[in-house]
């Protein structure tokens, strides 16, 4: 998936976005992980600080949570 970096939306909204879509569509279903940072920085082409804040928005609005020692889960599809 790409980023569009001349638009309006910050990176880590799009790419909390994509991550969110995912959880929607069950690509990742409830009860998963979501992919690591690492993976996501291959995916994605960006920072990792830029990765912590779209999985923190994530985390916000209650959608994942993080296993200490696992990684990071999705607990909840997002509301229609």
């Amino acid at each position: 998936m790409s980023i569009d970096r001349e638009g309006p939306i910050p990176p880590y909204r799009q790419i909390a976005d994509q991550l969110r879509a995912r959880i929607a569509d069950g690509t990742i279903p409830v009860g998963r992980r979501i992919p690591s940072l690492v993976e996501l920085e291959q995916e994605f082409g960006v920072a990792r600080d830029t990765l912590r804040k779209a999985v923190k928005v994530l985390k916000d609005e209650g959608l994942v949570e993080t296993v200490t020692g696992m990684g990071v889960f999705a607990t909840q599809q997002p509301p229609e």
